[in-house]
C-alpha cells in the first residue's frame, strides 16, 4: 500500500514533499516516474504531456543536461489531495559547463492511491559561478 495518502495533514504532506526530493534527488526516472498516475498530466515550465512513459523519457533527456543536478523542495502549502512547494536546484549545463540554480513552484493533485495525477511547473534558471553552489555541496569537494 502507498504511503501519504490524501487528504494530507501536515505531516503527511511535508512527508510527500520529502518523498518527492530524494527521488529527484536519485536521479533515476523510472523511480521518479512510479509516483505518477499512469496518465499524469505535466507542465514543466513550456512543455505539456501526459502518461509515464513520456514522464521518463522527459527526465531521461532532463538529466543527460543537467549535470550534478541536487535539488531542495519546500512545502508551501497543502489542502485535501493538492500540495504547492517552492524548490531550488542546481546543475551544471553539459553543452557548455555553465553551472545554474533554478528557482521555482510546483502544484500537485493526488489520486486517492496517492499517486500525483497532475504537476504543474513554473521555474527559473539563473546563470551562477561554481563557488556560489549552496545545494547539496560538500564545502571542501566542490561535488
Amino acid at each position: 500500500m502507498r504511503q501519504h495518502l490524501p487528504p494530507f495533514t501536515r505531516e503527511t504532506a511535508l512527508q510527500k514533499v520529502k518523498a518527492a526530493e530524494d527521488a529527484w534527488n536519485s536521479r533515476d526516472p523510472e523511480r521518479v516516474a512510479e509516483a505518477y498516475s499512469e496518465n499524469s498530466d505535466w507542465r514543466n515550465r513550456d512543455n505539456f504531456f501526459s502518461g509515464r512513459v513520456k514522464i521518463r523519457d522527459f527526465l531521461k533527456k532532463k538529466w543527460e543536461r543537467e549535470l550534478h543536478y541536487r535539488l531542495m523542495k519546500e512545502l508551501w502549502s497543502f489542502a485535501d489531495n493538492r500540495i504547492s512547494v517552492r524548490f531550488e536546484y542546481e546543475w551544471q549545463d553539459s553543452n557548455n559547463g555553465q553551472w545554474y540554480r533554478t528557482h521555482g513552484n510546483e502544484h500537485w493533485e493526488f489520486d486517492k492511491q496517492g499517486y500525483m495525477r497532475r504537476r504543474d511547473m513554473s521555474a527559473n534558471d539563473i546563470p551562477i559561478l561554481s563557488e556560489e553552489r549552496r545545494i547539496g555541496v560538500n564545502a571542501e569537494t566542490k561535488t
